[in-house]
């Protein structure tokens, strides 16, 4: 069986926690306690320009405020 975060056949989504981290989460399977959709489901290319578009900072966004103020 193909790992189901490395199949470029299944629909994926972006997911984002409370520290504003992005992670692909394959469609078809419950989101994780701490996570919620932010896009998709799409393909993982799709859903990969999304990350890269959209999470630009790397920093956990508490420690991004931390540093910012």
């Amino acid at each position: 069986m193909t790992n189901p975060f490395e199949d470029p056949e299944t629909d994926y989504l972006v997911v984002v926690n409370d520290e504003a981290q992005h992670a692909l989460w394959p469609a078809w399977i419950p989101l994780p306690e701490g996570w919620r959709d932010v896009y998709g489901p799409g393909a993982r290319d799709l859903c990969l320009q999304y990350v890269e578009t959209h999470w630009t900072d790397m920093r956990p966004a508490g420690l991004a405020r931390a540093m910012d103020d």
